[in-house]
């Protein structure tokens, strides 16, 4: 008999789950999606940093492998991501 692998984040199906929020939180967070948009919400916020903290771990393994992150090569990229013609020159 095959088993099924367990659902990612945002499979599934959905249930309900309490947690406790300060009213505060509670307050802007219904100003901002009203109070039936909540749930997806909270959802997409808890996929989003799921995925962050996914992406630190692989860094950090990278890292671990093929040593630290060369600071320099990675603003020369930036600059011609932004379009930055001097910064661009030095990327190669």
């Amino acid at each position: 008999m095959a088993t099924t692998p367990d659902p990612g984040p945002g499979e599934g199906p959905v249930r309900p789950v309490s947690v406790s929020l300060h009213e505060g939180t509670i307050a802007a967070l219904k100003a901002r999606t009203g109070k039936r948009g909540m749930s997806a919400y909270v959802e997409a916020l808890i996929q989003r940093q799921l995925e962050r903290e996914r992406l630190r771990e692989l860094i950090e393994d990278a890292e671990a492998e093929h040593g630290p992150v060369d600071q320099a090569a990675v603003e020369a990229k930036r600059a011609i991501l932004r379009g930055d013609a001097a910064g661009s020159a030095d990327a190669a």
